[in-house]
């Protein structure tokens, strides 16, 4: 019997790429069976996971809408003072991440999501993936999204947790595991086509790390292309905005909807070749 996963991936902002490509997707009348994500994707499958339909949808484009850097990250010189002077573990409290995610998902936990869905995060100390399918909605969420030393790492279940992007950032692997037969990955590409040098050592760090996932995704779809039917929703490309810029998500949402629309209508649930926008490139001299 088929069985049908939705794996959002990783990304910082570029994840509210994934809400426009989502609602295409459920426009279309494309129902996935179970959600699997990481890191940045981790907030968007929990949020459908509670509200698995088109209205769940467009109300998570307007979380990715109403959304700005200083809510997540609210860089100070006090904050970062502050980060120093405590266990050197990181430099910001994840505090006000924490409030915007209990803000939608309360106390709710994982277990009881309308649709079944598999966080991924990171063990510390190993570097193991670890999943989390139960417990606290915004503890299992915090965890995927720790960025190593930027936010602390988060107890969960005996383990201390980091981002999930570190372990396996689109975890395609996971949804396999986990039984799917037929995988839709929608993807946050990468910044292929950056007009200027990142800014400060944070956002050279980002853009470094949006390469390297990028890089591992082919070779991921390339190993797991026999074990299940993998459709890649198209990557925005060009794409010139930095998973550390939130200003632009309305567009990013609002480009990956016009794109993704495109590529259903042409077909694209039934091809099976990695998208060129993936690969490694540039658009810049």
């Amino acid at each position: 019997m088929e069985k049908t996963a939705f794996v959002f991936a990783g990304g910082g902002s570029l994840g509210a790429i994934e809400a426009g490509m989502l609602r295409e997707l459920i426009a279309f009348g494309v129902r996935p069976d179970f959600l699997v994500g990481a890191s940045a994707g981790a907030i968007n499958s929990v949020f459908f996971a509670f509200q698995p339909h088109q209205a769940g949808s467009l109300a998570l484009e307007d979380v990715w809408r109403g959304i700005r850097r200083h809510h997540i990250m609210p860089w100070s010189l006090l904050s970062l003072l502050s980060g120093f002077r405590r266990d050197g573990t990181h430099l910001i409290s994840s505090e006000k991440l924490r409030g915007l995610l209990y803000m939608h998902y309360g106390n709710r936990h994982l277990e009881d999501a309308e649709l079944p869905v598999h966080v991924v995060a990171t063990e510390m100390r190993t570097g193991n993936e670890v999943v989390l399918s139960s417990g606290s909605a915004v503890d299992a969420v915090l965890a995927s999204t720790a960025i190593p030393g930027v936010f602390p790492p988060v107890s969960f279940a005996g383990n201390m947790l980091i981002d999930g992007g570190v372990a396996n950032n689109t975890p395609v692997s996971t949804a396999i595991r986990l039984g799917a037969t037929r995988v839709i990955v929608l993807t946050t590409g990468f910044t292929c086509a950056q007009r200027r040098q990142p800014k400060g050592a944070f956002e050279h760090a980002m853009s470094a790390l949006n390469l390297l996932v990028a890089r591992q995704l082919v070779s991921d779809l390339e190993r797991w292309s026999s074990q299940a039917a993998i459709a890649v929703v198209a990557p925005l490309c060009p794409l010139d905005i930095s998973p550390y810029d939130y200003s632009q998500c309305g567009h990013l949402i609002d480009r990956a909807g016009m794109e993704t629309r495109l590529w259903l209508e042409a077909g694209g649930l039934d091809k099976r070749t990695i998208p060129d926008g993936l690969r490694l490139h540039s658009h810049t001299k």
